[in-house]
């Protein structure tokens, strides 16, 4: 059977589950890139993180420029969450997707375990699954019986570049951590990271907490950090947005030039805060083309004979790179 036959063969079938569903009182999802009549084509859902984070906002972009350019060999439909947090907003999103009959689920999943059971039920329905940004986790994904390829950097390795460079520029020995979710992969590969490239230079940590991934509880958390370790030197923040609480935090505690940031995403505030020597130093993992590396590895399955099983895929490593004031391009005029 080719794919097209296979895309509208699921597609009739989840039809028929669509219908069930609003006559017994259920709602799901409908927004699609394309008609809603069926073209043949493998509609693909990318579900993310908070759309509120510019990262995430960049890869939606990104997503919706490669299916323009690619818009007769599939339709896509893009989600996201309103709060970093909101996993259960998430699964709900998934199953809704399923409902709506995609042939795809490219995702970065806002908790490494919880997701998991849903998305093996997503699988056992005939779709493909591919885990971008944040890996999932490993021991949950063997307790449920399945293997979900993953796409995305070596989160680990690019927090230490991070770490490296302040290492090398530091103004002290005495910094702090401002973790992501800790329950995510990513936050804790980050967190290794800086940990990492801290200890090979015989700097010391004094504090490391979480702050979500949000600026806004960056800003509180750093400001207590300051407080309470007035030696602290720098902080190393495991996203972009809690860099910007970061920033709103030293100067908020009258420690402006004295205190180095350092951050992960390269977004465009972030840039601009290197220019201005408020943040040291970022890491790029090309948020713009992480989606779309994980929407041609979904599209590449789906163009394989039905025998080639989903967990034959394997695991793509993207580029992830140190970002300073002397790497920067410069501003778009």
């Amino acid at each position: 059977m080719n794919v097209a036959s296979t895309v509208v063969l699921r597609r009739n079938v989840w039809f028929v589950v669509a219908l069930t569903l609003l006559f017994s009182g259920c709602s799901s999802r409908t927004d699609t890139a394309g008609s809603a009549e069926d073209s043949g084509k493998p509609r693909v859902a990318l579900i993310m993180k908070s759309l509120a984070n510019e990262f995430f906002s960049t890869m939606a972009k990104g997503a919706e420029a490669h299916q323009a350019e690619h818009a007769e060999e599939y339709e896509l439909v893009v989600n996201g969450i309103k709060d970093e947090r909101d996993v259960s907003r998430q699964v709900a999103l998934v199953e809704e997707m399923v409902a709506s009959g995609v042939d795809a689920i490219v995702i970065a999943p806002a908790d490494s375990r919880v997701l998991v059971p849903t998305l093996r039920r997503a699988m056992e329905a005939g779709v493909t699954v591919i885990n971008i940004d944040n890996r999932l986790d490993a021991e949950v994904l063997q307790e449920e019986g399945i293997t979900i390829p993953f796409v995305g950097p070596d989160n680990r390795a690019g927090a230490k570049k991070v770490g490296e460079y302040l290492a090398a520029n530091r103004k002290g020995d005495q910094v702090a951590i401002l973790e992501g979710i800790q329950t995510s992969f990513n936050a804790q590969q980050r967190r290794l990271g800086f940990e990492d490239a801290m200890k090979e230079a015989g700097m010391q940590i004094v504090s490391s907490q979480s702050a979500d991934w949000e600026m806004s509880r960056a800003n509180t958390v750093a400001s207590s950090i300051l407080s309470e370790h007035p030696e602290v030197s720098a902080i190393l923040a495991a996203n972009d947005s809690m860099a910007l609480g970061a920033i709103a935090a030293v100067k908020s505690a009258g420690r402006s030039g004295e205190v180095q940031i350092v951050g992960f995403d390269n977004i465009s505030a972030i840039q601009q805060a290197i220019r201005e020597g408020k943040v040291l130093a970022t890491a790029d993992q090309h948020g713009d083309q992480l989606a779309v590396f994980g929407i041609e590895a979904a599209l590449k399955h789906l163009s394989q004979e039905e025998s080639v099983a989903s967990d034959a895929i394997e695991d793509v490593e993207t580029p992830v790179d140190l970002i300073t004031a002397d790497t920067l391009a410069p501003p778009t005029p």
